[in-house]
């Protein structure tokens, strides 16, 4: 048994540390609203879990677990402005990831719950275990301990990815400014936000992720992954393969969401 969450399906998957608004009108998620705004204002479970729903894919036709993906985030609830007509505004941001077991639905509460395992961050240093060989040759003073000289490595080589990874993101967002798929404040928010990230990798993997204009699938496939090296090397492949299509083709790709139209018998 996994621990039990409100849950919140959205059409794009939330990643750790990015802010997410949202206007609250439906009933079942104003209720949700109200229920959050009942727990202490400064305890720790004032949140729900996102999950994106799978492209064409509506949780209300289909069974919510098939419909939606497996790998979500949290969702805490930062500010909430309840407005006139009985809805809210709410600002919050990406806190941890999980799995979803099994998708709750009830009379009450009316907002759907997931029962979800947690998922935690793996650390990067056991990969370069195999390299610490390499910078001790059994000469000189002791070596430190083994440990100490993979982590030394691991973060080494884990710096340099980053900065790999920054420059091409940078290089992105400039072609997509270019090609006037965002507005030139997009693509300065963009820049304030990397430099932000530019000194933390798990930080700066998580803004690609949720910035850079890839399908759902490849949100997830991110999403999902636990170690911010094979993270940040996916990104890498992910921002070469996109800055050749955008200076080949000289267009950028609309949202797949664009073309989503509603499911029928057939």
């Amino acid at each position: 048994m996994g621990e039990l969450i409100p849950l919140f399906p959205l059409g794009r998957p939330l990643f750790p540390g990015v802010v997410l608004p949202l206007q609250i009108f439906e009933p079942r998620y104003r209720r949700l609203m109200r229920d959050l705004m009942d727990l202490p204002e400064h305890g720790d479970r004032r949140f729900f879990g996102v999950v994106a729903i799978r492209q064409g894919w509506e949780v209300e036709h289909v069974s919510p677990a098939a419909a939606l993906y497996d790998i979500g985030c949290t969702a805490r609830l930062q500010r909430i402005q309840p407005q006139a007509d009985g809805g809210f505004r709410i600002l919050t941001v990406g806190g941890e990831r999980f799995r979803l077991l099994d998708v709750v639905v009830g009379d009450d509460p009316p907002y759907l719950q997931a029962e979800v395992e947690w998922l935690a961050e793996e650390e990067a240093a056991e990969e370069a275990a195999g390299d610490a060989e390499a910078v001790t040759d059994g000469t000189g003073p002791p070596a430190p301990p083994a440990d100490e000289v993979a982590t030394s490595v691991a973060r080494g080589s884990l710096d340099v990815l980053a900065h790999g990874v920054g420059d091409l993101f940078t290089r992105y967002v400039s072609e997509v400014s270019a090609l006037g798929a965002g507005a030139q404040g997009d693509g300065v928010e963009a820049a304030v936000r990397l430099a932000a990230a530019a000194d933390d990798p798990e930080a700066l993997s998580w803004l690609v992720a949720s910035s850079a204009l890839l399908t759902t699938e490849d949100r997830q496939a991110l999403l999902a992954e636990s170690a911010t090296r094979r993270r940040l090397a996916a990104e890498s492949r992910l921002l070469r393969r996109e800055l050749t299509l955008l200076q080949t083709l000289g267009a950028v790709p609309a949202p797949l969401q664009q073309f989503a139209t509603p499911m029928t018998v057939n």
